[in-house]
């Protein structure tokens, strides 16, 4: 791969089209960024893309084709999955003769050409296109799906606008709509990536300058959120963008420099189908009295599912709903319910300092963004005993390990009156994770249940919670494995069985829930 690089370097510069120095640059900027060698020869502004296509066909005797004067065909789609359409970065054209015409952004990766003749049958032709325009076609098939319509664009087409980079904050964070996302990542020596189905994607953009980032960044805070940066390195804020939508903001400093994180907050809460939400979650959402917990790792759906547990009693409950966050993301209106929703480091100072005047407001439902530490739980403990629902989410990595974050977080003499107190109160541990879909495009929900019964509060109480993993095996009603669910997927198609292993919780379950389901043989 290196003499590969090197060899077309070689070529640019000894036909002068570009110098040493910026070949050396660019080699550096590939071997820290990924990305081909072309890509960051334009993104350090060295060659212009059209030039470098144009010199590259000539070189390698291979076409460059223009996307804007094709359409392919929803079949021709079909004929390459789409992992490999995004994981390879090309394309099926069409045919000419009895070969495929595949576009590719590295024309020179066999290993591609390889996969791509396996999948569909057909020789295979390749010709070169551009990383701007592959990026419009991911664009095109994200609104449009992939292998439904034919892809088909003109220069001023709304694909084609939305995936025209610019350089700056809304630019970015359009496109980041556009890509259907879920973050923008910016830190200095990068280049500015999205998050797109748990997968990093780097923009078409030049790497960013400390000075950029914080020019940019520092222009939409308000001056105290300017001061509380300055003063703990750390800021997490909402900020919304006219005409784009809303985003969940955190700031931070590494090496020296400052780096910014923002992810997509709908402004509507998803409903129960969309998001795969179970039919039980509903039941547990309109009780009166105890602890939900919603868990799972970052980035994995908590905070969206407890917005559509909030809107189910706000739509379905008369109560006076009370949500500590930080940041508010989804904001409510009111409808059978009052919900309001207390901002930390706006509306309060901390999540404690909320919960510790919470119960002189009156609420009926007492929300928080993130049980966090000892003086929080002991306080929403504390409510869920005394006539409150409490729904919040923790950061585990199942269901049982919920409980012992919570028990391990108070000090050694307390922890037998809260494991009492968590075997009185707790109604349901929720753990969700996201999974890549099996089309390609979007992810899929699992979830984990561990729900109120006699044996769960007796676990929970002799400090033997570990135990219900074993117990969840046995298919009863209050304890449903991860691995069930991941099972359900796979056999339904929805995700594939790679993709299941990564988050099984005991791979042989797994397999034997596989097996009686028919999808092992």
């Amino acid at each position: 791969m290196a003499e590969k690089k090197m060899k077309i370097g070689e070529i640019l510069v000894s036909a002068g089209v570009i110098r040493q120095e910026q070949l050396n640059d660019a080699l550096r900027s590939q071997n820290q960024l990924g990305g081909t060698l072309g890509e960051n020869l334009i993104r350090l502004g060295f060659i212009a893309e059209g030039s470098l296509l144009q010199f590259l066909s000539e070189q390698m005797g291979i076409q460059h084709i223009n996307l804007a004067k094709v359409e392919v065909p929803a079949s021709v789609q079909r004929l390459v999955n789409i992992e490999t359409v995004r994981l390879r970065r090309l394309l099926p054209i069409g045919f000419e003769g009895k070969s495929l015409v595949v576009g590719m952004v590295d024309p020179t990766d066999m290993a591609a050409l390889t996969e791509v003749e396996f999948q569909s049958g057909h020789r295979n032709k390749p010709v070169i296109l551009s990383a701007t325009q592959f990026e419009q076609a991911l664009v095109f098939f994200q609104a449009h799906g992939y292998g439904t319509a034919a892809l088909k664009f003109e220069a001023e087409t709304d694909a084609s606008r939305r995936s025209r980079v610019e350089g700056n904050l809304a630019g970015m964070l359009s496109l980041l709509l556009a890509w259907n996302g879920q973050d923008l990542h910016l830190s200095a020596g990068a280049i500015p990536s999205i998050r797109v189905d748990n997968e990093i994607r780097r923009l078409n953009l030049p790497a960013m300058k400390p000075a950029d980032i914080e020019q940019m960044i520092f222009a939409i805070l308000t001056p105290e959120q300017r001061r509380i940066f300055q003063g703990s390195l750390e800021l997490d804020f909402a900020f919304s963008l006219s005409g784009v939508g809303r985003f969940r903001c955190n700031l931070y400093r590494q090496r020296n420099s400052i780096a910014f994180t923002a992810r997509h907050v709908s402004e509507t809460v998803p409903s129960a189908a969309e998001l795969g939400i179970p039919d039980f979650l509903k039941e547990f959402a309109l009780k009166n009295q105890g602890l939900i917990l919603v868990t799972g790792p970052n980035g994995h759906g908590k905070s969206t599912t407890l917005a559509w547990i909030v809107e189910t009693i706000n739509r379905e409950r008369k109560a006076n709903i009370i949500t500590i966050e930080d940041p508010v993301e989804f904001t409510f209106r009111h409808k059978s319910s009052n919900v309001n929703q207390r901002e930390v480091g706006t509306d309060t100072l901390t999540f404690a300092d909320g919960l510790r005047h919470v119960f002189r407001q009156n609420p009926d439902v007492i929300v928080i963004g993130e049980l966090r530490d000892y003086e929080s739980i002991s306080i929403a403990l504390t409510a869920a005993e005394t006539g409150h629902l409490v729904v919040g989410t923790l950061h585990s990595m199942n269901s049982t390990s919920a409980v012992d974050r919570i028990v391990d977080s108070f000090p050694a003499g307390q922890q037998s009156q809260v494991r009492a107190q968590m075997a009185e109160c707790l109604l349901l541990v929720f753990s969700q994770r996201l999974l890549k879909r099996a089309g390609g495009v979007g992810r899929v929900l699992a979830w984990e249940k561990m729900a109120t019964s006699l044996r769960v509060r007796n676990a929970i109480r002799e400090g033997k919670a570990h135990q219900l993993r074993g117990m969840m095996q046995a298919n009863v009603e209050e304890l449903v494995s991860i691995d069930w669910t991941l099972a359900e997927l796979v056999v339904a198609g929805k995700v594939k069985y790679e993709e299941a292993v990564k988050f099984a919780d005991n791979l042989i379950y797994l397999n034997e829930l596989l097996k009686v389901r028919g999808a092992f043989k």
